[in-house]
């Protein structure tokens, strides 16, 4: 990359490590951000500006005819004008993980799919340290993969949670593990159709060799039809719906793994996950696939999945107040995710939702209470959607709110001794917030003044 002169677009996570990475490597960056520049971070105008960087902050690049490269930051639409007028051009437009695995070291692990990645993610990264292995957890999880590449050792791995944001900007991306875990609707405001979101998630395995691993959910119908298109690499399928002749799944209620020899190996009773819901035994079972054909001891597995106790921000307890019990959900960002989450429950459940909407269709989720969903209470720009689709759907118990406090409040005045609050917005958080974990704080912040 040296003397490579790069355009950064967007200075998010990812953008900042990108630039802070290539200039280390000793390329000409620019930088661009839709924000202007009295929206950006001092201390980063300070940094940029004290190492001869270019920023257009709040414009439109002016150095498309000086550039070699372009690096696209996750959230920026390839179609923009400026973009698009780079390509044609000539301009190479690529992403924060492209760029991360062509300068860095290290074997990759990348995990997609529309839910459980962050879960699945950080369950394998356990089981990788646990193993002794020399690992990095990155990527859509809130590490910039590059931060971590330029420094990774060739054993290193990198266990790599991907979007299809991420993923779209690949090219020569070749990880030695993929996994795609479901495919769901989601960011249709952006992928436009079914097809466009698979095309860019099928993108984990299309460079994938025959000693690559390609690690696929058989019970899901969308996820496994994209494994038609994996010509090189080893497929191995996971299910616990049904008993497979090679792969991941559960027998006799114990999760079992079937290799290339044929031979069975018993890793734990699926009872003794820590982790509740069909929906996590689907993501213990493809980080079980995903470590043991990365070479990891069956026992390591087992111990890591029967201690793992799931991550922040999915279906986490935050305590119970005169008999009520209150979860974080605040990563369910799709109606999907809610859904699984909702099944999850044991108790009766006042459900509080809404946010940004993505294009959304809300039936399925609505249709998915079963009568345990007593009382919805809504808050963000999607409330009056789901309102309308939920009464469209005979289901009426419903209350608006205008931000989390009141929801906390109204749901807590709703529930029963015995019920749960479930904070599971079936939608982004970026109307009312930065990040779908700034509004799970907020939610946890707004339980514990319960208490007092």
């Amino acid at each position: 990359m040296k003397d490579k002169k790069v355009l950064i677009v967007g200075m998010g996570k990812s953008g900042i490590a990108a630039a802070q990475a290539l200039l280390y490597l000793g390329a000409k960056v620019y930088v661009q951000d839709s924000k202007p520049a009295f929206d950006i971070e001092p201390q980063l105008v300070n940094f940029l500006a004290g190492r001869d960087v270019t920023c257009y902050f709040g414009e439109v690049p002016a150095c498309l005819d000086e550039i070699d490269m372009m690096v696209l930051s996750p959230g920026v639409p390839p179609e923009l004008n400026f973009v698009q007028e780079a390509v044609a051009k000539g301009v190479e437009v690529i992403g924060e993980l492209e760029i991360a695995y062509r300068v860095g070291n290290g074997n990759y692990v990348a995990i997609t799919g529309t839910n459980g990645k962050t879960t699945t993610t950080t369950l394998v990264g356990e089981i990788f340290k646990n193993a002794k292995r020399k690992t990095y957890v990155v990527g859509n999880i809130g590490v910039a993969v590059i931060s971590m590449a330029v420094n990774a050792e060739p054993d290193s791995w990198l266990i790599t949670e991907t979007s299809s944001f991420q993923l779209e900007t690949t090219k020569y991306f070749k990880p030695k593990i993929s996994a795609i875990l479901n495919l769901t609707p989601d960011h249709l405001n952006r992928h436009h159709t079914m097809e466009n979101y698979g095309a860019a998630k099928a993108k984990v395995f299309q460079n994938q060799d025959k000693d690559g691993y390609y690690i696929a959910n058989y019970d899901d119908p969308g996820s496994f039809e994209l494994s038609k298109q994996c010509k090189t690499a080893k497929v191995v399928p996971f299910s616990i719906k049904k008993k497979l002749s090679y792969g991941a799944f559960v027998e006799g209620g114990r999760i079992v793994i079937l290799n290339d020899d044929g031979k069975k190996i018993t890793l734990c009773r699926a009872d003794e996950l820590k982790i509740p819901g069909n929906h996590n035994l689907e993501n213990a079972l493809a980080a079980a696939a995903i470590s043991y054909f990365a070479g990891i001891e069956p026992a390591v597995i087992s111990d890591t999945l029967k201690s793992f106790g799931g991550v922040e921000h999915r279906l986490e307890y935050c305590g119970q107040v005169d008999g009520v019990k209150f979860v974080n959900d605040s990563k369910g960002t799709n109606p999907d995710a809610s859904m699984k989450a909702i099944d999850a429950m044991k108790e009766n459940i006042i459900l509080i939702a809404g946010g940004y909407d993505k294009g959304s269709d809300f039936t399925d989720f609505i249709k998915s209470f079963h009568g345990r969903v007593k009382h919805m209470v809504l808050l963000g720009k999607t409330a009056p959607k789901i309102k309308e689709q939920a009464e469209a759907a005979g289901f009426t118990h419903i209350t608006m709110a205008k931000n989390m406090e009141e929801c906390v409040t109204a749901a807590f005045k709703l529930a029963e001794p015995g019920d749960t609050v479930l904070l599971s917005p079936a939608c982004a958080s970026w109307d009312m917030y930065t990040c779908f974990e700034q509004r799970g704080e907020h939610f946890k912040h707004c339980v514990h003044g319960l208490e007092k």
